[in-house]
């Protein structure tokens, strides 16, 4: 009598086993590893974290939201008793011309001395810097790095000195007695960021020189592509990623500027040099409408979120080939 086949229990069984999904070493591992991840003890180590994340950023940012809707004052009958004004602000905004005037200042502020000066400044002294001898471009990245770490109020008074009638500026333009800082006040003030910030665009910049392969340009230079073909065609292009990064550093910087104008000019003569930092203070500060410059701010912050958005848009292609 020959052997008999599996009973109907076992063969249910064995059936099961083999639709059941095969477990490698590397899932086990990754199982292992996220359940470990997971663990509740992880919370209790974030938790102290989370409290300040929450307490010293979203609460305050909540309120301050809140705040651009009310008709809160520095003095005056709203000082305490202010209420919700609902979008009050917010048409008072858009009927400003202003703030619509502070508005162009600013992009011409973050445009013109920041983005376009700081980034071709920068990117002119990180060139220098790989091909001139050790002393120069020691003696020259000292100078710049040392403008970059002076207390901006401190570059403020140096500069608020060179503009002044008799100053530095005036005397090199051949007019001694006229004041630079009243009759080309954003100017002045434009230059002093510049000189201020082109350190950081040397620096990031340098960076990514050293970082493109010497293999690509030495095979650009075989085919017969000189200097300036090989920067434009070769080594730009390669440093994309990194000049739209210090671009976007330098905007979320300088679009927040207050100290260096404010003490240069103190927003003037009239508004010529009020940008939204700045027109935010005197709104706040000066007239006593701190729910109107509360909204002020939220317009920056939303102005500031469109152009990093216009930036990492730009940044998509660079970081999806990495």
């Amino acid at each position: 009598m020959g052997p008999t086949g599996p009973g109907p229990d076992e063969g249910a069984a064995m059936t099961a086993a083999l639709k059941a999904p095969v477990e490698t070493k590397g899932e086990t591992i990754a199982l292992h590893d996220n359940r470990e991840r997971f663990r509740p003890t992880t919370f209790i180590w974030v938790t102290p974290a989370a409290i300040l994340l929450i307490g010293l950023f979203l609460v305050p940012t909540i309120y301050a939201v809140y705040l651009g809707f009310t008709n809160l004052q520095l003095l005056g009958p709203h000082a305490q008793n202010y209420s919700f004004t609902g979008l009050a602000n917010f048409n008072r905004l858009v009927n400003d011309p202003v703030f619509w005037y502070s508005v162009k200042l600013t992009l011409i502020f973050v445009i013109g001395s920041g983005i376009i000066a700081e980034t071709i400044i920068g990117m002119g002294l990180a060139l220098l810097g790989q091909r001139a001898h050790l002393t120069v471009r020691a003696s020259v990245g000292s100078v710049v790095i040392l403008a970059w770490v002076l207390p901006e109020i401190a570059v403020a008074f140096i500069w608020y000195a060179f503009g002044q009638a008799g100053g530095m500026l005036s005397e090199i333009a051949g007019r001694p007695s006229d004041d630079l800082l009243a009759t080309l006040p954003l100017l002045i003030v434009s230059v002093a960021n510049t000189w201020r910030g082109t350190a950081f665009s040397m620096l990031i910049l340098s960076a990514g020189l050293r970082n493109v392969p010497e293999e690509v340009d030495e095979a650009a230079q075989l085919e017969g592509a000189g200097y300036w073909r090989r920067l434009f065609r070769v080594t730009i292009p390669i440093m994309r990623s990194t000049i739209m990064t210090n671009m976007l550093l330098i905007t979320i910087g300088t679009i927040s500027d207050f100290t260096l104008i404010f003490a240069m000019t103190q927003g003037g003569p009239g508004n010529q040099t009020a940008i939204l930092p700045v027109y935010m203070y005197i709104e706040a500060f000066q007239f006593n409408a701190l729910g109107y410059g509360t909204t002020i701010a939220l317009a920056l912050i939303v102005i500031g979120a469109l152009l990093s958005i216009i930036y990492v848009r730009q940044l998509r292609p660079e970081l999806r080939s990495q």
